[in-house]
C-alpha cells in the first residue's frame, strides 16, 4: 500500500466549469464533479518525421547504418563511394569506398559496417567492403554478384544478404561471418530492390521488384530460413528500412514506374501499420535508426533528381504535437505580417523583390486576396484579430523606415494616426485594432530601440522600454499582458531573452532555449504561446511552448524558415511566409495541433 502525507494550509482555487487560460501542470477543484484536476498535452499516438540537415551529397539508393544520433552512408547512384558519417547534427565527408556503387547492400554502424553487391561504373558485382571506422578495405567476395540486393546486419562481423538480380530477379540468400560469405536458404519469393531491417540471425525482408509488379510480401529470417508474414499495406520498390524484427519502419520508394511515395509503415512483430508520411516523397533513401528514431537520407524524386534531404524520425510517443502542411499563400513573401487565429488569419504587407501591400484571408483550408495595404511595407509591428487588425510602423524604399498606423475593418484598410517613434523590425500584441502594444525594433539610420508605445484605439502613448534593447523581436499577447521574446541586440547577436508585460512595465523572464532574430509567435496573453523558425546563424525549424513559466522545445517546423508570420494560440496556430533561402521567398503554411487533455488527481 502507497504511503500518503496529510498536507494541511494549501489553497487549491475552486471553479464550477473549468478555468480559463489554463497553464500546464496547473491544478484546481471542480465543484460540480467534486474532483482535483489538472490539464496535460496530448502525446501523438503515431509518429512523424521533421527536417534535419541535409547530406553533402545527392544520391539515390544510399545504404545507411547506426543510430540517429551516431550513424554512416555511403554510395548510391550515380555510382559513387561517397560516404558520410552523422553525429545527430550534421554529416561530414570521410574516405570513400574503393569501388563506387548503387542498388547494393550493406548494413552496421558508424565505427563498424559493410557494404557488398551492386551496380558500379561498369557492371553489377560481387564485391565486398568493410569500414573500421576511419577506411574501407576490400574483402571476400559475394558468392553471387548482384544488383538491387538488400541487407541487415549490426556491423562488419555478421550480415545477411538477400534478393537481387543479375540475368534474372533472384531469391539468393547469403550469410556473412565476419571473413566469408556462405550460401543459406533462399527467399520464399524473388525479388529486387527490397527493404529489410534486422540483424544476421533475426530480420525482416519485404517489398522489392517481382519483375513485373511490386511486391506486398514480408518474410521472416530466424536465422535458418525465411517464413512469410504480414504484408506492407503498399507494395513498392527502393524503399528504407530499419529496425528489428518486432519493431520497425519503412519509409519511401516507388509504388509504380511512375512516381514516387512519402509513405510510411510500422513493423510491430505481426503486421504493418501506416504512420505519418515523410515530407518529400521519394525513392532509394539510405537510412539509419529504428522504429522510435531514424533517420532517412537522400534519394530520388520522380522521375531522377537524387536529392540531399534528410529527416529524422520521431516515433510514436516521441513528440509532443506537429505542424502539418495546409493550403499556400497566393504570393510567397518574407517579413510579411499575421494576426489572427489558426482558422481565420490574416496575412498583409511583406517583400519579394518588391515592397507589397497584398492583404489575404485564410479560412482554415485556403488564402483569399482581399483589399490591399494604403502603403507597401514590411517588416512592421501587427496586432489583432481577422476582422479588426492593426499595422503599423515597418520599412520601404521611400522613407525606409515608417511610423504609419493603418487600422483594418474586416474589408479595407485606413489610415490612423502614426507612431511616436518611426522604426522597423518591431513587435507587436493586442486582440483588435483598438488596443495594442509595439515594442523594439530599428530607428532610421540603423540603432535598435526598445522603446514601447501603447495604443488606445485613437494614437499612440510611450510607456515603459524592453530592459534588453533589439530589433527582429517577436511577441504575443494584449495591451496588458504580452510576451517580447528573441531578436537582435545593437550588437548583431541573437538573444534568447524573453520580457514580460504587465500593463505598466517589463519584467525579464526565463530565456528561450534557442536564441534567434526574425521568428514568429502565437498566443493570447503572456501565459501561453508558441514561437517558431527565425535564424541563428542559418534558418531554423525550432518550436518552443512558453507555459507562463519557461520555454519548451516541441516538434519543429516542418520547413526551416526565417522572417515568416504567425497568428492563433498556443494550441492551434498557424506559421506563414517567410524565407528559406533556396528560393528565397515561402508561401508555405503550416497548422499546429496540440491536443490537450483534462485528467483527475488521484486523491484516494
Amino acid at each position: 500500500m502507497a504511503d500518503y502525507k496529510t498536507i494541511h494550509g494549501i489553497k487549491v482555487k475552486s471553479y464550477t466549469t473549468d478555468p480559463d487560460n489554463i497553464i500546464e501542470g496547473q491544478v484546481w477543484y471542480d465543484k460540480t464533479n467534486k474532483v482535483l484536476q489538472f490539464e496535460t498535452p496530448n502525446i501523438t499516438t503515431a509518429g512523424a518525421w521533421r527536417t534535419a540537415n541535409s547530406s553533402n551529397n545527392a544520391k539515390v539508393t544510399r545504404v545507411g547504418g547506426g543510430t540517429q544520433t551516431a550513424g554512416i552512408v555511403f554510395g548510391g547512384g550515380p555510382a559513387t563511394g561517397v560516404t558520410e558519417t552523422y553525429d545527430g547534427t550534421s554529416f561530414t565527408e570521410v574516405n570513400d569506398m574503393n569501388t563506387g556503387r548503387s542498388d547494393f547492400g550493406g548494413n552496421g554502424s558508424q565505427t563498424s559496417a559493410l557494404g557488398y553487391g551492386g551496380y558500379s561504373a561498369t557492371a553489377y558485382g560481387n564485391f565486398t567492403e568493410s569500414w573500421n571506422g576511419s577506411s574501407w578495405t576490400e574483402v571476400n567476395n559475394l558468392n553471387s554478384g548482384r544488383y538491387g540486393l538488400f541487407g541487415f546486419g549490426a556491423d562488419s562481423t555478421s550480415a545477411l544478404a538477400f534478393g537481387g538480380y543479375d540475368t534474372a530477379v533472384r531469391a539468393y540468400t547469403e550469410s556473412w561471418n565476419g571473413s566469408s560469405w556462405t550460401e543459406v536458404a533462399d527467399l520464399n519469393a524473388a525479388r529486387y530492390s527490397m527493404g529489410g531491417l534486422g540483424i544476421a540471425t533475426a530480420g525482416l525482408g519485404y517489398a522489392g521488384d517481382t519483375s513485373p509488379g511490386r511486391s506486398v510480401a514480408t518474410e521472416l529470417w530466424n536465422g535458418s530460413s525465411w517464413t512469410e508474414t504480414g504484408d506492407l499495406n503498399e507494395g513498392r520498390t527502393q524503399t528504407y528500412g530499419g529496425g528489428t524484427t518486432t519493431s520497425g519502419i519503412t519509409a519511401g520508394g516507388y509504388p509504380s514506374p511512375s512516381a514516387v511515395t512519402a509513405k510510411t509503415e510500422e513493423w510491430s512483430g505481426s503486421s504493418w501499420a501506416e504512420v505519418g508520411d515523410l515530407n518529400t516523397p521519394r525513392r532509394g533513401p539510405g537510412g539509419l535508426g529504428d522504429a522510435t528514431a531514424a533517420l532517412a537520407v537522400g534519394g530520388s524524386l520522380y522521375p531522377t533528381a537524387p536529392v540531399a534531404i534528410a529527416e529524422e524520425w520521431q516515433g510514436a510517443g516521441a513528440a509532443l504535437f506537429a505542424w502539418s502542411t495546409s493550403g499556400n499563400l497566393n504570393l510567397a513573401r518574407q517579413n510579411l505580417g499575421g494576426t489572427g487565429t489558426q482558422t481565420a488569419a490574416l496575412a498583409f504587407g511583406g517583400y519579394d523583390e518588391a515592397y507589397q501591400t497584398e492583404t489575404e484571408l485564410y479560412n482554415g483550408t485556403a488564402w483569399t486576396e482581399l483589399n490591399d495595404l494604403n502603403t507597401a511595407k514590411n517588416s512592421m509591428g501587427t496586432s489583432g484579430t481577422s476582422t479588426s487588425s492593426l499595422s503599423f510602423g515597418g520599412g520601404n524604399n521611400s522613407p525606409g523606415f515608417i511610423n504609419e498606423t493603418e487600422s483594418w475593418n474586416g474589408t479595407s484598410w485606413t489610415e490612423l494616426n502614426n507612431l511616436n517613434s518611426t522604426r522597423r523590425s518591431l513587435a507587436g500584441s493586442g486582440v483588435s485594432n483598438t488596443s495594442a502594444l509595439g515594442f523594439g525594433g530599428q530607428e532610421p539610420p540603423n540603432t535598435k530601440t526598445g522603446k514601447t508605445e501603447s495604443w488606445n484605439g485613437t494614437s499612440w502613448t510611450e510607456v515603459a522600454d524592453l530592459n534588453d534593447t533589439r530589433a527582429q523581436i517577436s511577441g504575443f499577447g494584449t495591451q496588458t499582458s504580452a510576451l517580447g521574446f528573441g531578436g537582435e541586440d545593437p550588437g548583431g547577436a541573437n538573444k534568447a531573452v524573453t520580457e514580460s508585460w504587465n500593463g505598466s512595465a517589463w519584467t525579464e523572464v526565463n530565456d528561450l532555449n534557442s536564441g534567434r532574430e526574425n521568428l514568429a509567435g502565437a498566443g493570447t496573453d503572456s501565459t501561453s504561446g508558441l514561437a517558431f523558425g527565425g535564424r541563428n546563424p542559418s534558418d531554423t525549424a525550432i518550436t518552443e511552448d512558453w507555459n507562463g513559466i519557461s520555454w519548451v522545445e516541441l516538434a519543429d517546423l516542418n520547413t526551416a524558415r526565417q522572417s515568416l508570420a504567425g497568428s492563433g494560440t498556443s494550441t492551434l496556430a498557424l506559421a506563414f511566409g517567410g524565407s528559406t533561402g533556396a528560393p528565397p521567398y515561402s508561401n508555405l503554411t503550416e497548422e499546429w495541433s496540440q491536443g490537450k487533455t483534462l485528467k483527475t488527481v488521484d486523491t484516494d
